[in-house]
């Protein structure tokens, strides 16, 4: 059995929750806390020395980072797969989902927004803009990826739902929280809609998680 360790309203759980449901697994959920530190905890940085989320544990094996988490999912079990044969196309999927995950989330991440507020005094206003600068140009990115690509389709990459939208969608709860105006970015916004037509994004979603709050 999997056991994962997650918290609602993070993106980089919300990408896994998303891959779980697509692919039909079962898994024991484990809340970890972000505001209240659980996350700094000893006995959760003894599975997490990043003190993040998420963390996966199947039998001996312990995997951090959402990308590690995701393509190991689609290695173990490759159906429907997030990733296609094309090995061209695989390459231009990674980058794109990279852009979220390495270039826009991170800038957006709790404990940026902290230091920002602890160090240089930012108030909730400042985070706001802060967050809205660097979703709203990294999103834009996103758009020009998918007009630019000759496999943008109904979803990011083509017909069938992968690795590039269970990036973009838990990316557009976060612009949507933090006030981005998607109006200019008709890509994003259509990907986003197709796929939470869709059981697997739509049980995802963070308001639907056991550990949700307001």
């Amino acid at each position: 059995m999997i056991t994962f360790h997650g918290y609602f309203r993070s993106s980089s759980a919300h990408r896994c929750r998303i891959a779980f449901n697509l692919k039909g697994l079962e898994y024991d959920f484990v809340p970890v806390h972000l505001r209240d530190g659980v996350q700094k905890s000893e006995a959760y940085r003894a599975k997490n020395p990043q003190a993040l989320v998420p963390t996966l544990e199947v039998g001996g094996l312990t995997l951090t980072q959402s990308l590690a988490i995701l393509e190991w999912l689609d290695e173990t079990y490759p159906e429907p797969p997030l990733l296609p044969a094309d090995r061209n196309l695989r390459a231009r999927i990674r980058a794109f989902a990279q852009v979220i995950a390495c270039d826009i989330h991170p800038l957006q991440n709790l404990r940026v927004l902290q230091y920002l507020g602890a160090t240089f005094g930012a108030d909730q206003a400042a985070k706001d803009a802060w967050c809205q600068r660097w979703i709203g140009d990294g999103l834009a990115a996103c758009e020009d990826l998918m007009a630019r690509d000759p496999a943008h389709g109904t979803y990011a990459f083509g017909e069938a739902p992968g690795l590039a939208d269970i990036c973009l969608v838990p990316q557009v709860f976060s612009a949507r929280r933090f006030g981005v105006d998607l109006t200019a970015l008709p890509r994003v916004r259509a990907v986003f809609e197709a796929c939470m037509d869709l059981a697997a994004f739509a049980d995802a979603a963070p308001a639907k998680q056991p550990d949700a709050e307001d």
